[in-house]
């Protein structure tokens, strides 16, 4: 190791493991490639809290049990748990989670010389007590989660105080940046560094072969939404402007890609709601896929649509992207930076399902440059995320202020 060289210690409640596959998998595929640059480990706190076994019978999916220690891909992932009560008390979350971690840290004391923290709060907020008690910077990423946040008074309290503890503050996106500069933080400590995509994981693959794969008839339009199945990333309001599209296009098939997730399971609810309205044959409901895997239904479709509520920087976007789909998306969060030229999809107002439906009708006539929609996913690769952040982390290290120039990347997003 260099001289100097910044050892991680990455902080996030939200992480893949065996129980939540899809969990926080943008943020392993973001750190697990700074890693392949810098030394880093993971601490994954668990939410915990006494009978929560009991609440699991009732709801099967509610906070599936990890492992305490893992190793994925190389690196080793810590679960130490932490008291958080489902629904009450969340502004102790942060206080809880970093006294629930200390003895963890406490071990790997000499494995790092910087904590890393995914989200504001609780995270964010803990990390900076940590970070004062073992003598080292912190970072914490923006992810979208602080736009909710900021609705409840004392955690919006908290998670501003975090903000101003940390020594370097990044956002996935400028939307974000400006929501929190707009609640009081400082502007001068946050750089903008957007999420990215494997091109060569997501490519287009034989459109034929692909719908063969599924069962789709060869010729006629296919959306296709991937996420998970919760009200926030809006499945249902797609369902819901599907009959009046096939008065257009009765030959209209939609994919569905996604499971449970930490914010529930709406699948239920939704298979009721096609069957209701005759959808029966026409949405397919093809479950959580690994993302190696996504190509093939992606290049089965014809357009991409997420008609969801929140959102920071949704990498989805740029994955169907780069397998040359348009994207029909809602005007929140950092969507707008993503689906940004006219070229590459349309922004619609959230909670206008005639504007939906209007964006989807003129998708499906459209006569897409699928070869420049992919050419802008290529521009945003994670390779050039990954060398501003290792810059960064090097200069943070080294004791650089904030404010000290970096060397320019021609691909960053800059706010």
């Amino acid at each position: 190791m260099k001289k100097n060289q910044p050892q991680l210690l990455v902080i996030s409640t939200l992480f893949p493991h065996e129980g939540q596959p899809s969990a926080g998998l943008f943020i392993r595929e973001r750190m697990f490639r700074v890693g392949r640059h810098l030394p880093l480990v993971v601490v994954a706190p668990t939410p915990w809290f006494p009978g929560q076994s009991f609440l699991r019978r009732l709801r099967p999916h509610f906070r599936p049990p990890a492992p305490r220690r893992e190793i994925q891909d190389g690196v080793e992932i810590y679960r130490p748990r932490f008291l958080s009560v489902p629904g009450f008390f969340k502004w102790l979350d942060g206080w809880s989670l970093a006294f629930a971690v200390v003895p963890t840290l406490w071990q790997l004391r000499h494995r790092f010389s910087l904590i890393d923290a995914h989200f504001a709060y609780p995270e964010g907020y803990a990390a900076t007590l940590l970070g004062r008690w073992f003598g080292v910077p912190v970072t914490i990423t923006l992810r979208g989660t602080e736009v909710p946040i900021a609705r409840f008074p004392f955690r919006r309290r908290l998670m501003l105080k975090g903000l101003a503890g940390a020594t370097r503050v990044f956002a996935v996106a400028a939307s974000l940046k400006c929501h929190v500069i707009g609640l009081g933080a400082d502007s001068q400590k946050i750089r903008v560094v957007g999420n990215g995509v494997d091109t060569e994981k997501f490519t287009p693959v034989s459109r034929v072969e692909a719908r063969r794969r599924f069962k789709l008839p060869s010729e006629g339009p296919v959306l296709i939404s991937v996420g998970g199945l919760v009200e926030r990333k809006g499945f249902h309001r797609v369902i819901e402007v599907l009959p009046a599209l096939r008065e257009q296009f009765p030959d209209l098939h939609y994919l569905i890609i996604g499971g449970s997730g930490p914010e529930g399971d709406m699948s239920e609810q939704l298979r009721r709601q096609v069957q209701s309205l005759g959808l029966g044959e026409s949405v397919h409901f093809l479950g959580a896929l690994p993302s190696q895997q996504l190509k093939w239904p992606l290049s089965a479709a014809d357009v991409f649509v997420l008609a969801t509520r929140n959102e920071g920087w949704a990498n989805v976007f740029l994955e169907a992207m780069a397998c040359g789909l348009p994207v029909i998306t809602t005007e929140v969060g950092g969507n707008r930076e993503v689906v940004s030229d006219i070229q590459l999809g349309t922004v619609v107002p959230f909670g206008d399902p005639k504007a939906l439906e209007a964006a989807l009708r003129e998708a499906l006539s459209h006569s897409w440059d699928r070869a420049a929609i992919r050419k802008h996913a290529c521009e945003n690769h994670w390779d050039y995320r990954v060398e501003v952040l290792v810059q960064e982390f090097e200069a943070l290290v080294d004791g650089n202020k904030i404010g000290t120039r970096v060397k320019p990347v021609s691909k960053e997003f800059r706010s």
